[in-house]
């Protein structure tokens, strides 16, 4: 199956080429470092050296290793830390948090000589694969090559366990490569055991993103933007992370907010920074007066709406918001990451459509800590409810954080189940 799928990746390439340079149209990155994607590159330093491998998609995949990253970097000074991205704004992400504390190359694409150069170049002796990233080619060569592989933060959504099942013999080749499994729950454990899993493998270690930590330079540069923003005189409303289609829909939403709470400032942050312009214009259509984040000037009084045109932020622009509206769940996307305002101490409102982070959901709605919409006609009402009611407001968001303490130490469990895999560590100096 394996050799089959191989087959129609080599046949595709030429479309992925074209895909990459389609979308370097708005966003030049993904034209750049191409050969990256065949596992050509140069490695910094000596090559010889103990790799760990994390590999994570994207933003979010990235957001969620980095607590496992640090972790890592101080529990295992000796060794090398490598990150791979498959998109640019992972890569920008993870510029941001890193910076050159590890080392960060784009992932092979799926094909055998490309995974095979890349596992050639850095020999890693573990592979942490985030979430839900399975690659039957990059799990085969991995422990072909004597490299240790385990899925961290293993979540699998009701939809994506009905994709997998299609491809049933492909994934549970792809299962039996997997030396184990850090599940966020257990529902995600018995969707992953109905793929064919061994449960020998498996563990139930809880979700790392409810280890976030907002250390004290992030704290006190949050102090600063409240500040800027002023915050403390005029309601924010914070869209984050929005996908097409869902603009529109906050933009609407906005207008009725206005009408009742008429000094709300909105700071709309797209998910993708191809569609910053595209967001800009249809704000500025719409007839509000905008200010770019990017920009680095204060919203005025005059000002409705400030883009977030800027990468690597979005957990900064969340703590000066009275509201957030999360983005990918007023359309199918899946939702992300809910907990990142929670930390903060701001309530979240989403749409229906949150099935990536359905427990993550569950254990805020049922704290009382964010709202969940049947349908997302109803978030003009829910937002101007909630934007009237600032002690009710400090109530969610109070509940928001008490649920990530209570839910914390999931990177402690992870590294004692990594430990098989990696010699002790030291402290870095």
């Amino acid at each position: 199956m394996r050799y089959l799928y191989s087959a129609f990746l080599y046949l595709v390439v030429p479309l992925l080429l074209l895909r990459m340079l389609w979308r370097s149209r708005r966003a030049p990155a993904y034209r750049q470092r191409l050969l990256e994607r065949f596992g050509c590159f140069e490695v910094p330093g000596q090559q010889a050296v103990p790799t760990i491998w994390v590999h994570a998609a994207s933003v979010g995949e990235t957001l969620a290793a980095a607590p496992l990253v640090e972790a890592l970097l101080l529990a295992h000074p000796e060794h090398r830390v490598v990150v791979t991205t498959t998109t640019p704004t992972g890569s920008g992400q993870l510029q941001a948090l890193f910076g050159q504390r590890v080392f960060h190359v784009y992932a092979p694409w799926d094909l055998p000589g490309a995974v095979q150069r890349f596992l050639r170049c850095l020999q890693p002796s573990l592979l942490l694969l985030m979430e839900t990233e399975l690659w039957p080619n990059m799990l085969h060569y991995s422990q072909a090559s004597g490299c240790n592989v385990a899925l961290v933060n293993a979540r699998l959504s009701v939809r994506s366990a009905r994709g997998y099942a299609r491809i049933g013999k492909l994934t549970r080749q792809m299962l039996r490569h997997l030396d184990c499994v850090a599940c966020q729950s257990q529902a995600d454990g018995e969707r992953f055991l109905s793929l064919g899993l061994s449960p020998a493998v498996l563990q139930q270690t809880g979700n790392i993103k409810f280890d976030l930590q907002l250390g004290p330079e992030l704290v006190t540069r949050a102090a600063c933007l409240r500040e800027q923003y002023q915050a403390a005189s005029r309601p924010i409303l914070v869209a984050a992370s929005t996908h097409p289609g869902e603009d529109a829909l906050i933009l609407s939403a906005f207008a009725a907010v206005r009408k009742t709470v008429d000094n709300c400032l909105l700071l709309l942050v797209p998910r993708h920074p191809e569609r910053f312009d595209e967001v800009h214009t249809q704000c500025t259509l719409a007839g509000w007066q905008v200010v770019r984040r990017s920009s680095g000037a204060a919203p005025g009084s005059a000002d409705d709406i400030v883009l977030g045109d800027t990468m690597g932020e979005l957990l900064l622009l969340l703590s000066v918001a009275s509201v957030v509206v999360m983005g990918g769940s007023l359309v199918p996307h899946g939702g992300h990451n809910v907990l990142e305002a929670a930390a903060w101490g701001v309530p979240v409102v989403s749409g229906p459509h949150m099935f990536n982070f359905e427990e993550v959901t569950r254990l805020l709605v049922t704290a009382g800590a964010m709202v969940r919409l049947e349908q997302s006609q109803l978030l003009d009402a829910t937002l101007i409810s909630l934007l009237s009611d600032p002690q009710r407001c400090r109530r969610m968001g109070a509940a928001g954080q008490q649920v990530v303490a209570q839910n914390r130490g999931a990177i402690t469990r992870v590294l004692q189940l990594l430990a098989p895999y990696l010699p002790p560590g030291g402290t870095r100096e």
